[in-house]
């Protein structure tokens, strides 16, 4: 069943990196608003007549906490009419009207297999959700590895809580690499580094999300490797 619109208020607004943007939205219709980590929401915005082309699905980065209030992270697009009118129109207080939570890409259960989270730009959010949830409900898992490719390091999406991720939870790793800038930190793009870790090919799960050259380029590279379709979850934006 779709979930029904509702409305949303932005109670809070956080300049993340030079375009990227926190968004917390309190949905006080909803008592507890109850999700899997790796939903997505879907706003309806006024930027155009036709509502299906008003329509944009951005993936929930906070986890469920039994709270009415979740996080959304959003990217400035150049020459993005979505983009331009959370960047313009809105504010702290603003009314947002949306609907949720659906899609598929969660975690797979049981988290039998080495985990590897591969993601460019704000396609860190939804694998932020999960790896809050498994910390928070000491979810049973073999190794985590997180893959986060950007530019440069000012366009690096909640790098400390990563760091700190790494010394809470067990088998976690954090890799983030960059493309445009040299630093101490892995440089280049995702795909080396998966391919380096998995060059015994142990037994896997590839979880995909952010540019769809990104995504399209490892599913190659991944079953390149020797592993299965099923091995391999998608989710895309942009």
């Amino acid at each position: 069943m779709i979930p029904q619109w509702q409305t949303g208020i932005v109670k809070r607004i956080e300049q993340a990196t030079p375009n990227t943007r926190r968004y917390w939205v309190e949905l006080p219709e909803t008592k507890s608003f109850t999700f899997k980590p790796g939903q997505f929401i879907t706003l309806d915005l006024p930027i155009h007549e036709q509502r299906n082309r008003r329509w944009r699905s951005y993936s929930i980065a906070s986890m469920p906490d039994d709270s009415n209030v979740i996080e959304l992270v959003i990217v400035h697009v150049e020459g993005g009419v979505a983009t331009k009118y959370m960047f313009e129109e809105i504010k702290e207080g603003s009314s947002l009207t949306l609907r949720g939570p659906q899609g598929i890409f969660v975690l797979p259960e049981p988290l039998d297999k080495d985990l590897y989270f591969i993601s460019t730009g704000t396609g860190i959010a939804p694998f932020r959700s999960m790896l809050q949830y498994v910390n928070y409900h000491k979810v049973p898992h073999k190794k985590i590895t997180l893959i986060f490719g950007t530019r440069t390091q000012e366009d690096l999406l909640y790098a400390d809580e990563m760091r700190e991720l790494e010394h809470i939870i067990p088998g976690f790793s954090y890799r983030p690499t960059l493309s445009r800038e040299k630093w101490e930190g892995d440089m280049g793009y995702v795909h080396p580094i998966y391919e380096a870790l998995c060059i015994d090919k142990p037994p896997a799960t590839f979880m995909l999300c952010g540019w769809q050259a990104m995504v399209d380029e490892a599913k190659e590279r991944i079953l390149k490797m020797g592993y299965d379709k099923k091995d391999i979850h998608v989710e895309l934006y942009g």
